[in-house]
Parts: C-alpha cells; structure tokens; sequence
C-alpha cells in the first residue's frame, strides 16, 4: 500500500462528474464562481458519517449564508445515497464515487488506520473550494464530532 497524494491550498481541484443521490450528475466545473466544501465520508448510515452529515445539514443555512456549497462524496452507490438522505433529511448533494478514482485524486482513499489495523479506505476529510477551482483548504483525517463546528470557525462564519 502506498501513500496517496494530497492535495494543498493553491493546488487545482480534480475536476468530477458523478451520479447524485437523486439520480442526477454533478459536475464540479458547474459550481466555478461558488464556493465548495466538499467532504469526503467512508460510509452513508454509519454512525459516524450520520454525526457528519447531519452536522452539515444543520449548518447549511449558514455555510450558503456564507456563499458555501456543501457536496459529501462516498464510494457508496447512489440507492444508498439516496436511503441515507431520506432518513436523514439530507439537504445538499451526495456524490458516489464507486470506483473510487475521485477520493483517490483528492487524496482521500488510501492507507488509514482503522482500529490498529492500516487498512485500504476512505480517509475522512473536507475540501475547501474556491470560485476558480482551487484548493483553498485541504483538511484530511478530520474527526466526525465537531468537525463542521471547527471548520465554521476557521471559515470565520461564526
């Protein structure tokens, strides 16, 4: 197993088109001239990624208040996508990623520790897009508790 690549401020955002959990495509280069968080998460309806998502979904107000686009990218396949958002009430995209060759171009799949053990996988992070297509910030190996808080906090939204 090898180290993946990650990405850095200033560095171009991977460019993607993916199938949403409405059955619709997402295309990155559609959403230039707004700003994106893109969030990676290994699992839908895990506890850990519902923590994540569902502390999204409650700050979305004011991440678009802010001018934040907010996307969650898994490898799952779009059905289940689209379980987790109705069970949740999901109020923004969530993009899969089953071959998994975008979180790999992110730098979030690849060598991670899970329970002692390194293992393949995804590895949590968020991404901060700018209106060009730029990595503004690259934050990997994020905690699913609190993560939206800190990263409001360091966005300077509250």
């Amino acid at each position: 197993m090898t180290e993946t690549a990650r990405l850095a401020a200033g560095d171009d955002a991977p460019d993607f088109s993916l199938p949403t959990d409405n059955g619709d495509r997402l295309t990155l280069k559609d959403l230039r001239g707004r700003k994106v968080v893109l969030y990676a998460y290994p699992a839908a309806m895990t506890p850990g990624c519902t923590t994540q998502a569902c502390d999204f979904r409650d700050s979305l107000a004011s991440l678009r208040a802010a001018g934040y686009e907010v996307i969650g990218i898994s490898p799952d396949a779009p059905a289940k996508l689209a379980k987790f958002r109705e069970r949740d009430a999901i109020t923004f995209p969530l993009v899969s990623d089953e071959d998994r060759s975008v979180l790999t171009a992110y730098g979030a799949f690849g060598e991670k520790q899970n329970y002692g053990r390194t293992v393949q996988g995804v590895i949590r992070s968020t991404f901060v897009i700018d209106e060009d297509g730029k990595i503004e910030r690259a934050l990997y190996n994020v905690k699913a508790t609190g993560h939206v808080a800190k990263l409001r906090r360091d966005l300077g939204i509250d």
